[in-house]
């Protein structure tokens, strides 16, 4: 994913803000990796390069860890979060054809973000409401037994909501609420 205006320097400035707190041993890569997350939101591949050369480790090694821990992500979360829940009750009920559906509308693979940044998406093990199968939490509101059609309807609410904001900021001369 490219890096918009400005952001490299942040990633920079917030990963060597983090590394100032911690030592050079290799023990600290995943204390330091996980402080990143937290503070950027996932871990961006110049902050990996970055700490790789503070504990003088191949970057690779870094990347490893990365990617082999769930909690990690390599891709910045979108504004709005959608995660297709993919326990037993949603796999057999059609979770797997939800996953899907949001795929092909939004044109990006599971564990990754749209290129606007606007969603991310993931597949989740267990939301642990599984009478309402198949389920998507999409930012923290529990969506249930949602169809494809309903994968449509879903993404048009926010279409409409982004064109109403649009609209209401031009009116107001371009000032953000």
């Amino acid at each position: 994913m490219e890096l918009l205006e400005g952001e490299l320097e942040q990633i920079q400035k917030e990963t060597e803000d983090i590394l100032q707190h911690h030592g050079t041993e290799r023990q600290e890569l995943i204390p330091v990796i996980q402080e990143v997350q937290e503070k950027l939101g996932y871990l961006p591949q110049p902050a990996m390069e970055q700490i790789a050369a503070a504990l003088n480790i191949p970057e690779v090694d870094v990347y490893s860890v990365a990617t082999f821990y769930n909690q990690f992500r390599l891709n910045p979360p979108g504004k709005h979060q959608i995660k297709v829940c993919m326990g037993t009750a949603c796999h057999m009920l059609g979770g797997h054809i939800i996953l899907d559906s949001f795929e092909r509308r939004l044109e990006i693979n599971e564990g990754e973000t749209t290129p606007d940044r606007e969603f991310s998406l993931e597949r989740v093990a267990c939301v642990g409401c599984c009478a309402l199968a198949p389920v998507v939490v999409v930012d923290e509101k529990v969506e249930a037994k949602v169809s494809p059609i309903r994968v449509d309807g879903i993404l048009l609410t926010f279409e409409i909501e982004k064109k109403e904001h649009e609209m209401k900021n031009q009116e107001g001369g371009g000032q953000e609420e």
